[in-house]
């Protein structure tokens, strides 16, 4: 292990929502070097190539924030490239970064990991107390997996080695770089892409799906950014004592939902559209309320900085330079 010069640190999946957003957040600081991959250079589902990547590289930290997404149809749809791909996206970046020796590893997982009928708010402990949500079981699997695999070589190789990898499982996220597409984005994006386009083309009334009761949790991505940052660059002493051995995955949300009308409405006044809003209650509602419990990471010292209003300014100001 090197102990002079700046801090190496290799974000997977850096042109990802969340990767791109760690990179914002790491970039400027003269004491890091930022390492990224384009597909192209480097397939992370390739071991061979992993393993020589991390052979080359005298990396100190790794962000893993590299994975196969989609919403439900895509889900639904390819559920072998959905399982197999992130399977092997995990094992080859966590077991490279093991025998190169890299200590440090931040794995990102996601929600979904979560009993489809956990208890609200959603605990850590409730991992694996009950079955999936079945439309995105094959990818919810694959990130237990990856948490798992976290977890079981920090047991063996921990005290040996000084491996310390870390998990975090954000709630939804949302903001520059998401997918703004009409059949496979998440409810943020299509909203404000669907009230931009009604604004544009003076549409009188725009329809939403269900019948807008549900409660969500909304982060913006690049407070998530500062949790992966923070939760990396914490003192072990520190987050041992708000993490057991077994259960050392860490919650980040927001603290806080909001009903789906009141977010349309929200969007609607942050986009400036003036018409009306029908909820089309033919439409499946999904569960009544996903929340998190975010104690471990509070009692850690973090907090959300970035309001839902404010966040989805920024989001719709991405959204117009790309469209």
């Amino acid at each position: 292990m090197k102990h002079h010069g700046p801090t190496i640190i290799f974000v997977a999946g850096h042109t990802g929502m969340v990767g791109s957003a760690i990179v914002r957040q790491l970039h400027g600081n003269p004491n890091i070097e930022l390492v990224t991959r384009a597909r192209s250079q480097l397939d992370l589902t390739n071991q061979h190539q992993v393993s020589q990547f991390f052979k080359e590289k005298a990396l100190d930290q790794v962000y893993l924030a590299a994975a196969k997404v989609g919403g439900i149809y895509a889900n639904n749809t390819y559920p072998g490239e959905f399982i197999y791909q992130n399977l092997m996206i995990q094992a080859n970046v966590i077991h490279g970064a093991f025998t190169a020796g890299i200590r440090k590893l931040l794995f990102l997982g996601s929600s979904c990991i979560y009993p489809r009928l956990a208890e609200q708010p959603i605990s850590e402990e409730t991992l694996l107390t009950g079955p999936l949500e079945p439309t995105n079981e094959p990818y919810a699997i694959a990130k237990i997996a990856g948490i798992k695999l976290c977890e079981s070589y920090n047991r063996q190789y921990g005290s040996e080695r000084g491996i310390d990898y870390r998990s975090v499982m954000p709630t939804n996220l949302y903001g520059p770089g998401d997918n703004y597409h009409l059949e496979d984005s998440h409810v943020i994006p299509a909203l404000i892409r669907r009230f931009h386009e009604a604004k544009e083309n003076n549409t009188p009334v725009v329809k939403v799906w269900g019948t807008g009761k549900p409660k969500r949790e909304f982060l913006y991505v690049d407070d998530m950014a500062r949790a992966c940052v923070y939760i990396m660059n914490l003192d072990k002493a520190e987050y041992s004592e708000y993490t057991k051995p077994g259960c050392s995955h860490v919650n980040v949300g927001a603290g806080a939902d909001i009903a789906i009308k009141d977010l349309a409405e929200l969007i609607a006044d942050v986009v400036g559209y003036v018409g009306a809003i029908a909820f089309d209650s033919s439409m499946p509602d999904g569960s009544p309320r996903k929340l998190m419990n975010s104690n471990r990471i509070l009692n850690l010292g973090w907090r959300s900085e970035t309001s839902l209003r404010n966040g989805l300014a920024k989001a719709y100001s991405d959204f117009k330079k790309k469209s």
